[in-house]
């Protein structure tokens, strides 16, 4: 079924819309190079399997840094973004590969009318460049001049005689039939593949990582390389940062500009407007469907205790299409954002200070409270949405202490908590990842409330 353009709206496609003209002309005055890149195709930004468009915010901000207007970037947010387990067989709110690939022709189609380009460029990380291969291999090349894949797992993320409708299967039909031919791209259209040195926890040799440890996956380091595609190597970046990570961007960047970026900084904004879409997790699967009747509060909180500095910023609740904000804010200032949404733990999401104005703010309710936090006076959690945390290749402190619930080794672990008792409610937590610190509260679990550092890099 083909997804309305409303649709795709409504999940926060469009970068521009939700920003204010204060916003707008605060980037024009802080990006000098803005006049400099009318020769830039518009870019279309492409989320992974379960992710959303918010992922690409940091990539969205140096883009704009280099001076390409906000309203020549889009990032799609897929309804249902987690893959099915078999293509053909219809799973509750998961989606199949042709679903996929008709709601990035519908993005494509949108970012063009608004734009009057005749071709856009499209960057993908994970199984975002699942459709993306798929649209341009049925027609849509004529549509797109670039296409960037970072970490997607070209090849699959194994190659095995079971399992053959699994999109992710490197022997079943979908991949098969990308994969055919002397030359693995398209065209008219010129691919890149960004890729990691042995750290992707999907191109894997060994099925350890996958639940089948000493099973051979058939599928390489190499895995997410293509043939005729440039191909290059990122070092020992994880899954996610061959996408999010800053070196990935100098590529990204330089691939669809021709040239190097004039910087790799976020450059801040002196006014700051947050917006976006709350979503749901029916029966425990993420989707990018809005949910109504949610409230969000926004407070600015000290940057060594987490404590509120007055009180709320913002107040809203969502109606029928999800959406909250917008914020008012200054890039200086450490935040809390309070997610009520129904059926779902009550939220504190504590952030670092946001340079730049972006309206894919996009918020989730944390997970519920399962048997494991039993007893506990409060959880707080660590969230690294651009990566995974890596020991002991990164700093990771929670609470003054590595947490035990991410392994070493490569990359795999994007979540992690510490269970605090009941005496030590109210308290500071400090969440450090590497040079990013941020400071959250500990909120009384019995009122199923959970807080959730989320860390920008």
């Amino acid at each position: 079924m083909s997804i309305s353009r409303r649709t795709i709206l409504m999940g926060a496609a469009a970068l521009p819309l939700a920003v204010s003209s204060v916003g707008s002309r605060t980037a024009a005055q802080t990006t000098p190079e803005a006049s400099t890149s009318p020769d830039i195709p518009p870019i279309l930004f492409v989320h992974g399997n379960g992710d959303h468009a918010a992922l690409w915010m940091t990539q969205l901000w140096r883009m704009e840094s280099n001076g390409i207007p906000r309203d020549r970037m889009m990032a799609i947010n897929f309804t249902d973004p987690l893959a099915r387990t078999d293509d053909a067989v219809e799973q509750p709110d998961r989606s199949s590969t042709t679903r996929q690939r008709r709601e990035l022709g519908d993005a494509v189609a949108e970012l063009k009318r608004r734009t009057g380009a005749l071709r856009v460029a499209l960057v993908a990380n994970s199984r975002g460049g699942n459709p993306v291969r798929s649209f341009i291999k049925m027609g849509g090349g004529a549509d797109v001049s670039h296409a960037v894949l970072c970490g997607v797992p070209n090849h699959g993320v194994y190659a095995w005689d079971e399992g053959l409708g699994n999109e992710f299967n490197g022997r079943g039909p979908f991949l098969r039939g990308l994969n055919e031919g002397e030359s693995e791209v398209t065209d008219r259209t010129a691919f890149l593949t960004l890729r990691s040195d042995g750290s992707d926890k999907y191109a894997q040799p060994d099925g350890r990582l996958i639940g089948k440890p000493g099973t051979p996956t058939g599928i390489s380091f190499e895995g997410p390389a293509l043939r005729g595609a440039t191909n290059l190597v990122l070092g020992a970046l994880d899954h996610r940062e061959t996408g999010f990570h800053p070196r990935a961007f100098r590529e990204i960047y330089k691939f669809i500009a021709g040239r190097e970026p004039a910087r790799i900084a976020i450059v801040p904004e002196t006014a700051v407007m947050l917006s976006g879409l709350v979503t749901g997790t029916p029966g425990g699967v993420p989707t990018n469907r809005p949910v109504a009747d949610a409230s969000v509060e926004v407070f600015r909180v000290a940057p060594e205790t987490g404590e509120r500095i007055g009180g709320a910023i913002h107040t809203s609740r969502t109606s029928i299409d999800g959406r909250w904000g917008s914020a008012q804010v200054e890039p200086s200032w450490p935040l809390e954002i309070v997610l009520t949404s129904p059926g779902s733990p009550t939220t504190h999401f504590y952030r670092s200070p946001f340079p730049r104005s972006s309206d894919v703010v996009h918020l989730r309710a944390g997970r519920a409270l399962g048997p494991a936090d039993a007893g506990a006076g409060a959880v707080v959690m660590i969230s690294r949405v651009r990566g995974y945390f890596g020991l002991p290749r990164d700093i990771v402190l929670l609470d003054g202490k590595e947490p035990t619930d991410v392994k070493s080794g490569v990359p795999t672990d994007s979540l992690a908590a510490v269970r605090l008792p009941t005496a030590e409610l109210g308290r500071s937590v400090v969440a450090l990842f590497n040079q990013e610190r941020i400071v959250a509260r500990a909120w009384p679990a019995a009122e199923n409330r959970i807080s959730v550092a989320e860390f920008t890099d």
